[in-house]
């Protein structure tokens, strides 16, 4: 049998999974005709597969224009091929760019809401440890002096301020 506990632990994970599926599902709903065929055409294009045929393809090319003693159609130094290959290339980047560029949009909401949801819980700790060192007082148990800073408010721009400084600072060895 599964304590209580840890049923409520399961609920909340499952919570949060469902939370997140809903979220993932709902970016995945908004997206425009073109982020779709952007991001199916990134995925195809960026696959084994894809290599692959490509491969094949270009040695195929290759072999027969050098190969074939009848009928050369782009003789080396391959010219046509080149034009094929450049003209691909002028179309695959910007489609596959379009893709990266949503793919970051969503990465940069996920750290957005990541940053809120740390500093809710840091400012859920700071206060938790406020509580408990009432209760520590009123029943007499006795703390570390070091305690109560940690019942301090963290303040991002503060602790932001410190990277910078220590970023610039010259590493003391």
């Amino acid at each position: 049998m599964v304590p209580n506990r840890q049923k409520q632990r399961v609920s909340f994970a499952e919570q949060n999974v469902e939370a997140i599926a809903r979220m993932e599902h709902a970016l995945d709903a908004q997206r425009t005709f073109g982020e779709r065929v952007a991001d199916g055409f990134a995925a195809a294009v960026g696959s084994w597969p894809f290599i692959i045929a490509q491969t094949a393809l270009l040695t195929a090319w290759v072999i027969a224009n050098v190969c074939w003693l009848v009928y050369r159609w782009d003789p080396y130094p391959f010219i046509l091929l080149n034009l094929v290959l450049s003209f691909q290339a002028a179309y695959a980047s910007p489609i596959i760019m379009m893709s990266q560029n949503r793919q970051s949009k969503i990465a940069d909401r996920r750290n957005q809401l990541d940053l809120q949801i740390n500093l809710l819980a840091e400012q859920e700790s700071t206060e938790t440890l406020r509580l408990l060192r009432k209760l520590c007082e009123h029943v007499g148990v006795e703390l570390k002096p070091h305690a109560r800073g940690l019942e301090t408010d963290t303040r991002p721009e503060e602790v932001v301020g410190l990277l910078e400084k220590a970023v610039k600072r010259p590493p003391q060895n």
